[in-house]
């Protein structure tokens, strides 16, 4: 069984966040933790992912925000190989998280190789973190499906998610284990709807009807 692993973003990701409930909800799920949450480098926070992945034969990872770059950043590692999926929520684009945090991360650029492993990314229409016009063409050249959950913010505790167990479904989906159930449509109440932009990638994905993702209250940035 693969063992899941959970990659928070800048900052961690603390009490009331969804990856916070996904490891008490998950028996056996672990949280990769980091020394330095506030000045992430991507040489330590690498080295910290892949020294936990390398516990394990085979992995599930569960990352939000930079956590997801982070993720991407294994694409020619050789740890890569035990990565049986990885669930991208709310990726951070790098040039914007300088410009809303300056100085506080040294990632370099944005990851550019296809993942050698199923991924799907988990978008947002309007997340301060990432403009969605630049998530369709970073879906393509990782290598990802792409879902929109619409104006979800950061998908994050301030935009609403607490326990998402919608996220669960989406993982068993993304590693062939099941199909989401129908909901209602978006509608300006309901911000949170969920549909498919892009499956058009190198691995398959199953059909995902539309669907709504479980705390969207708000679409709140940090």
């Amino acid at each position: 069984m693969a063992k899941t692993l959970i990659v928070p973003g800048l900052f961690g990701s603390g009490e009331g966040h969804w990856q916070r409930h996904w490891l008490a909800d998950h028996l056996g799920a672990a949280i990769v933790e980091q020394e330095d949450w506030n000045r992430p480098t991507l040489a330590r926070w690498r080295a910290a992912l892949e020294a936990e992945i390398a516990r394990h034969e085979t992995v599930d990872l569960v990352a939000h925000s930079l956590g997801s770059v982070l993720v991407a950043a294994l694409a020619d590692r050789a740890l890569a190989k035990r990565v049986r999926s990885a669930l991208l929520v709310a990726p951070c684009d790098l040039d914007e998280t300088e410009r809303l945090h300056p100085g506080a991360i040294d990632f370099g650029v944005m990851p550019n190789l296809v993942l050698p492993f199923p991924s799907l990314i988990v978008g947002s229409l309007n997340d301060p973190y990432m403009p969605f016009d630049r998530l369709k063409p970073l879906s393509g050249t990782w290598g990802s499906g792409l879902v929109d959950l619409g104006h979800a913010g950061h998908i994050n505790v301030a935009s609403g998610f607490g326990r998402w167990a919608h996220g669960y479904d989406l993982l068993k989906v993304l590693n062939g284990m099941g199909r989401l159930k129908p909901q209602a449509p978006a509608t300006r109440k309901n911000p949170g709807s969920l549909s498919v932009v892009d499956t058009d990638t190198r691995q398959t994905l199953p059909q995902l009807p539309s669907s709504r993702p479980e705390g969207v209250k708000s679409s709140s940035p940090r």
